[in-house]
């Protein structure tokens, strides 16, 4: 029996294994598998996306402090992130990845970065 492109349906030539007929289909397939489905999930990852680049432009040491206005005026949105951590001694870490804040007095933020 001949296998088929899952894209194309093309007729494949060659491995055993192979599921399409080339790069080209392969990756036609692929971004239509992985696409965001709605534009309100393609909106958010977008924001976590945004915020995910600022947090990394300005925290290239790993462990920094910034503002909120600074952080703001590169357009930083407080209320996208990935994951909350609360630690023992009580503070809260807000964490889009492995890029993270804690908010300190006087509008000031301590960047992190998770080690994974």
């Amino acid at each position: 029996m001949d296998k088929v492109c899952l894209e194309c349906g093309e007729r494949i030539v060659g491995r055993e294994d192979k599921k399409f007929c080339g790069d080209g289909c392969r990756n036609a397939y692929n971004n239509k598998i992985n696409k965001d489905s709605t534009n309100y999930m393609r909106n958010i990852n977008n924001k976590l996306r945004k915020n995910y680049r600022i947090l990394s432009e300005i925290n290239v040491e790993g462990k920094s402090k910034t503002t909120k206005s600074k952080l703001r005026d590169r357009g930083f949105d407080f209320d996208f992130m990935t994951t909350i951590l609360h630690t023992k001694s009580g503070n809260t870490y807000y964490f889009i990845y492995d890029q993270g804040y804690m908010v300190l007095d006087n509008d000031f933020y301590m960047l992190v970065k998770k080690d994974i």
